[in-house]
């Protein structure tokens, strides 16, 4: 059983479709796996429902009815996402998501940046951290949202296993280290940047500019 989920504040925000486009990736990778977290969110979309249906109905204009219209009849300008690939080392809704190459930053430390067809500006990464290593130490200018996929790792404030969404806010400086059991991969977004301390973490943040 997994003890770090999103914040029901976070998957409040999901459920009501006000969560960007970054943290929604990985708060649905979670749920993918985290059947308690499912039950929540389902919870938040029927009291959204029922706010909705209690609302007081309004009247619009009728051009407005057409334009909708009109909008869902055009085509689409972001390109569809691939086909699920059968055998994926990740869960969905990564299967959805082109996967680039890895990419070395140091030795035991390897990244890669996720491009949304949806949404190209989100600031999503995976990284691959080899056993015993850490990654700089750091806090953040917005909330780090991180899905275990992998392995695991701890920082001080706790240890977590494949599966655990963690949420790190600018309050949080911490330095993760990668349990000596195995390699760990992450999915990370943030809202905002991450800021690395030292020199070397300086050089990593220039490599993979979270």
């Amino acid at each position: 059983m997994n003890l770090y989920h999103p914040f029901d504040d976070t998957l409040a925000r999901y459920a009501a479709g006000r969560l960007g486009a970054g943290p929604s990736l990985v708060v649905a990778t979670h749920l993918t796996g985290c059947a308690e977290c499912r039950v929540r969110v389902g919870l938040f979309e029927a009291t959204g429902g029922a706010l909705l249906a209690e609302t007081p109905a309004e009247r619009v204009a009728p051009e407005m009815f057409a334009a909708n219209l009109a909008r869902l009849d055009a085509p689409s300008r972001g390109k569809a996402p691939p086909p699920a690939r059968r055998g994926s080392e990740f869960p969905s809704p990564l299967d959805q998501i082109e996967m680039p190459p890895w990419r070395k930053v140091g030795r035991g430390f390897e990244w890669r940046r996720l491009t949304l067809p949806y949404a190209p500006d989100a600031n999503v990464i995976m990284l691959k951290v080899a056993p015993g290593r850490n990654i700089p130490q750091h806090t953040h200018s917005g909330v780090e949202y991180t899905q275990v996929l992998k392995g695991s790792f701890h920082d001080g404030l706790g240890r977590y296993v494949a599966g655990d969404c963690v949420e790190a806010d600018e309050d949080v400086d911490h330095q993760p280290i990668v349990d000596s059991e195995g390699e760990c991969i992450c999915l990370a977004a943030v809202e905002g940047r991450l800021l690395l301390q030292g020199w070397i973490g300086r050089v990593v943040q220039r490599f993979i500019g979270i």
